[in-house]
């Protein structure tokens, strides 16, 4: 169904269906994997302290020079440089690797805020879930019929009624608190879609489901708990065939979800697409954001040419991975 709301101030939205995941199986990652690319690490550890780049052309010499020294930040840069052409279209990357010893992270215009379009279903199944916790109960049946359609269909009239459960924007903005994703902020009345967001936030959201200890059994005493991680984890890997674009270019082992409206203000597209991919052995958490696309098809072009730069820039184990089509879930581990 397209996507976007019923009513005229959101008929934008109505033009595109966003797309959500497929299944994978998470592989451990091996001592070997992971001392390969120590070298490449970041000294930071928490997000807020994410080494954030400059645009390409801004990047200092000794990073455009691809030293082994040169910060995460700066070498995405780098390798985006010749994937961001359009002086229109902005974009905005940035990739956590969960199994790096200090859980490197890099940014690219992390920052910079952006509408989610259905991207904001995984996060409002998060407050849906923290609201049901806190209520001591479990979802209730058509409560689950609608989270199923919402994740695994992108279903809008699903999500209209999520929406509403958990209190709208200001329900959505009170989760987020808890969830630590400080510059996303609930689309005004009905209008889901209309969330603004950060890429740094998308990992931060991504971190909530996607725990990176060993044993997912960990909870966060104002987080979703393991129950409620394994949910939607359950329905972003049962997603609608076909579905499949985006943070998959960069491994067959994925979990995602995507979004995509065409503005009618400006007939410019949006497009979106976040998750987590397993690449040798290493688990990414990757956000990347963009507007003003000229079409659909080259938003997603681009979306898919800016996660495998930002997977080969974050680690040099993958620099001679082949990526793209053929990085498509085999059949058989669905």
């Amino acid at each position: 169904m397209p996507d976007g709301q019923r009513d005229a101030a959101y008929e934008e939205l109505r033009r595109s269906r966003c797309v959500a995941l497929r299944p994978h199986a998470l592989a451990a990652c091996a001592t070997a994997a992971v001392m390969a690319s120590l070298a490449a690490c970041s000294s930071t550890g928490t997000l807020d302290e994410v080494q954030t780049s400059p645009l390409p052309g801004q990047a200092p010499a000794a990073a455009l020079a691809g030293q082994p020294s040169e910060k995460p930040g700066a070498a995405l840069a780098r390798a985006l440089e010749p994937v961001l052409r359009d002086d229109e279209t902005r974009l905005a990357v940035v990739v956590r690797d969960l199994n790096c010893a200090d859980r490197k992270i890099a940014s690219y215009q992390g920052d910079a805020s952006f509408n989610t379009a259905s991207i904001s279903k995984v996060n409002i199944l998060a407050a849906l879930l923290l609201q049901a916790q806190d209520e001591g109960r479990e979802l209730t049946a058509e409560e689950r019929q609608a989270a199923e359609a919402m994740i695994k269909t992108s279903d809008n009239d699903a999500a209209d009624l999520l929406w509403r459960a958990i209190g709208r924007g200001e329900g959505l903005d009170a989760a987020n608190e808890r969830l630590g994703l400080s510059s996303t902020h609930g689309g005004p009345g009905v209008h889901w879609g209309l969330t603004q967001t950060t890429a740094k936030d998308q990992i931060r959201l991504l971190q909530s489901v996607f725990p990176y200890a060993s044993a997912n059994s960990v909870r966060t005493r104002e987080g979703l708990n393991p129950e409620s991680q394994a949910y939607i984890r359950e329905l972003m890997g049962d997603i609608t065939e076909g579905q499949d674009w985006g943070v998959s270019a960069a491994s067959s082992q994925w979990s995602l979800k995507n979004g995509w409206v065409q503005r009618t203000t400006t007939g410019l597209w949006v497009i979106n697409s976040i998750g987590l991919v397993t690449v040798d052995g290493h688990r990414y958490l990757v956000s990347v954001l963009s507007s003003g696309n000229a079409s659909k098809q080259g938003g997603i072009s681009l979306i898919e040419r800016a996660v495998r730069a930002a997977i080969d820039a974050t680690s040099d184990h993958t620099r001679h991975r082949p990526t793209g089509a053929s990085a498509r879930r085999p059949v058989g581990l669905r």
